[in-house]
């Protein structure tokens, strides 16, 4: 596998766009953006959008973020507006003629279609959102470079503040340590951090609370650290004080899910198989119905991108695909436990990229 800069994405993406039989493209997720430019920005409410054409591309963005856009010396032309005009004047300006115009469907809103429409003559839209998320499945070897190191650091953080757990901190006040330590390592976060304790542990995407952990709580961790816009996301599970023996059955059970799917992961298969790999663990122990989400889900730029390991899905597995691996099983009124670890596909197998202690830890 080779690194694959922005000109060689650009290029790509004019490959696919020919075999669509697209002329141009109006490109606006700011990730989008981000992978075929290597610009990262936000403009919130704001007109960014690339526009890319057979022969030239241009990168439309907020007067705002132009020195951030011109900072990274994309390989393509950038133009600003600046608040107060009119920034269709500007896509104007980059749209030459064309009978079919790309657009990323999921992200276009009906003020900005009917902008292109009615403003620039864009009669026929084509969806090329699929296509750009075609591209982002396989990582180059310096995106997977990235991720390793977001991955060492959260690795490294779960093993301090693990560590230093103690009974009485509220799951805020360890969500706030969590961020500190990644900020601390050079990472940002990926994601805004889980941290449940007690029976707030079995709701799966809780956010954290002025709960103080307690003697005999589950404490659920789910955090990440992204490193150049390369994000991890990994998921351990302690417990306060000596584990009950019902917490030991649980954690052993979601553990021997969680490597069951990992054992499956290999280029050539798909999707369902390693969900199947993980979920058939816990149905054969008659725990099926607290196990009620996917198996994983695709990282890279994003923390939730392709692809996605549902239930019966059918994505063939390729080398370079990079996701998640996170059975959990959650039980209201008593808690949850989900064991998450990141993984790149391999010709034989599949290389963890996170690898901190996965034993259901005993803190103070």
């Amino acid at each position: 596998m080779t690194d694959a800069p922005p000109t060689t994405r650009l290029e790509d993406f004019r490959a696919l766009m020919q075999s669509r039989k697209v002329d141009a493209a109006f490109v606006t997720r700011p990730v989008s953006i981000a992978y075929l430019t290597g610009v990262h920005a936000n403009p919130y409410e704001r007109l960014m959008a690339l526009v890319v054409g057979r022969d030239q591309a241009t990168l439309i963005v907020p007067a705002i973020e132009l020195e951030n856009a011109e900072r990274v010396k994309p390989d393509v032309d950038v133009d600003s507006w600046r608040d107060g005009e009119d920034p269709y004047r500007l896509v104007h300006r980059a749209l030459h003629h064309f009978d079919r115009l790309g657009v990323e469907k999921d992200h276009l809103t009906l003020d900005v279609a009917e902008a292109l429409r009615g403003r620039i003559g864009a009669t026929e839209m084509d969806d090329i959102g699929r296509e750009i998320r075609r591209l982002r499945l396989i990582k180059s070897d310096a995106e997977l470079e990235k991720l390793a190191q977001a991955a060492a650091i959260t690795d490294a953080v779960t093993d301090e503040i693990v560590g230093s757990l103690r009974a009485g901190e509220t799951e805020l006040e360890v969500a706030i340590a969590l961020g500190a330590s990644i900020g601390a390592r050079g990472g940002t976060l990926a994601f805004e951090s889980v941290v449940l304790s007690g029976a707030n542990s079995a709701l799966p995407h809780g956010r954290p609370s002025g709960r103080r952990l307690e003697k005999g709580d589950l404490v659920l961790l789910d955090f990440g650290a992204a490193f150049e816009g390369y994000r991890a996301d990994t998921t351990r599970v302690a417990v306060v004080g000596e584990p009950s023996a019902r917490q030991r059955e649980i954690h052993a059970l979601v553990l021997a899910a969680h490597d069951a799917a990992i054992a499956a992961v290999r280029a050539g298969t798909t999707t369902g198989v390693v969900d199947s790999a993980a979920r058939s663990v816990i149905e054969a122990a008659g725990m099926g119905e607290a196990f009620f989400h996917r198996t994983g889900h695709g990282l890279g730029l994003e923390t939730h991108e392709d692809p996605s390991l549902d239930p019966g899905s059918s994505t063939k597995l390729e080398v370079g695909m990079v996701f998640t691996v996170e059975p959990g099983i959650y039980i209201p009124g008593w808690g949850g436990v989900r064991i998450e670890d990141d993984v790149v596909v391999e010709e034989g197998g599949c290389r963890l990229l996170t690898s901190a202690d996965r034993s259901l830890r005993q803190v103070r």
